[in-house]
């Protein structure tokens, strides 16, 4: 039986470089080599090669271990689509979608999943805070309108870090998104598969070096406890995991994706934050930890995301 021959990409041009080049290797190692046969390919130094050997079919598969504008934003999605080249996780709409954190939330609220109070500014128009102040209480949430793994996001307690969290979040787009606050529990889920699409065990994160779940909790070793499955009643981790299919389906991801949640304290109500079209995918990210526990090894859950994208 041939190998499936797997075009792996990793690294890119997005502020997620580092975190993209750690993840490609980690699955490097997990893919099963008497299976497939894998190349590795880094966009910032060797597009038009994976491009022409994509035209040419040289592999069966695109595995793109990418993060953030380039890689997970619909642009590599759309020039494969345009070569009829497979690729694995969301198509070109919905990983534009996910990615514009804005638009993500209209389509969601309009499918009757409650989202955060929010207010896009642009880089290219004046700014009032005395406006956005009146608007919006603090602390208010200060996020890139496009970008992952909490890049360039903030939250202010005043007006000065609001100034602050603003123009450093104006380093990473053209657009910026505030939103209100909302004090809770943040849980995550992975929604895996197409038909029909099944949501793994719900994940609590809980950040120990930093008030939320930023960069540093994310990617630094101990910063954050990961508790699967979270620690809920089973009213609450339904609702949780219907809500995500929910979105998973409303911005039609494929495959893959992670939805994060805030369960508002005291109320008990869920807020969606984002959707992650290609969730960290080391052997200790939260999606392969949720499949973990669901009883798939990384290397088995590898295989099944596979064999799904080529079935």
């Amino acid at each position: 039986m041939s190998k499936l021959k797997i075009a792996l990409l990793r690294g890119g041009v997005s502020g997620e470089r580092e975190v993209s080049l750690k993840t490609g290797m980690m699955i490097l190692e997990a893919l099963n080599k008497e299976k497939y046969e894998v190349a590795l390919y880094d966009p910032k130094d060797d597009l038009k090669k994976f491009y022409l050997d994509a035209f040419n079919k040289k592999f069966d598969l695109v595995f793109p271990a990418l993060h953030g504008p380039f890689g997970e934003d619909g642009k590599l999605q759309g020039m494969l689509d345009m070569i009829n080249m497979p690729y694995l996780f969301s198509g070109c709409l919905a990983s534009a979608l996910a990615m514009n954190k804005y638009k993500a939330k209209v389509i969601v609220e309009k499918n009757s999943v409650r989202v955060p109070r929010d207010k896009v500014i642009e880089k290219s128009k004046n700014l009032n805070l005395e406006a956005i102040i009146k608007e919006f209480n603090f602390p208010i949430v200060i996020k890139p309108a496009e970008l992952g793994s909490s890049v360039g996001i903030s939250i202010a307690e005043n007006e000065r870090q609001l100034k602050g969290g603003i123009k450093n979040a104006f380093k990473y787009g053209e657009n910026v998104l505030l939103e209100e606050f909302i004090k809770g529990r943040e849980l995550t889920v992975a929604i895996m598969g197409n038909n029909p699409p099944i949501a793994l065990p719900v994940i609590e994160i809980k950040p120990l070096a930093s008030s939320w779940f930023d960069y540093k909790a994310k990617y630094e070793p101990g910063a954050c406890d990961e508790i699967c499955p979270a620690e809920i009643s089973d009213e609450t981790r339904n609702e949780a995991q219907n809500l995500a299919i929910k979105v998973y389906n409303a911005i039609g991801c494929k495959d893959l994706a992670r939805v994060d949640f805030i369960l508002e304290e005291n109320k008990n109500r869920f807020y969606f934050l984002e959707v992650n079209t290609i969730p960290g995918m080391t052997a200790t990210s939260l999606a392969p930890q949720a499949a973990k526990v669901a009883g798939m090894e990384f290397g088995v859950f590898l295989d099944k995301l596979i064999d799904g994208a080529v079935t």
